[in-house]
């Protein structure tokens, strides 16, 4: 779940990124995310977002962020 503020809401991901985070390390933490794709089905859940981030060879995801804090719901520029 992530909050992008009063105008957006909470929105679920569905983002395959726990083989390098932790549900502890992700609680509060800024991401950039797509909002305006139309909700997709991933088996029994319902993505509402894209969180973006960069893929290694791995496979692994790292995050994209903010490198500073912003308001939640920034429109990326």
């Amino acid at each position: 779940m992530i909050d992008f503020g009063d105008d957006i809401g909470t929105l679920s991901s569905s983002a395959q990124i726990t083989d390098r985070y932790t549900l502890e390390e992700l609680t509060g933490r800024q991401v950039l995310a797509v909002v305006n794709f139309p909700p997709k089905q991933i088996g029994p859940f319902v993505s509402e977002c894209l969180v973006t981030g960069f893929v290694l060879d791995t496979d692994e995801v790292v995050l994209a962020v903010p490198d500073a804090p912003v308001p939640n719901g920034t429109r990326l520029a």
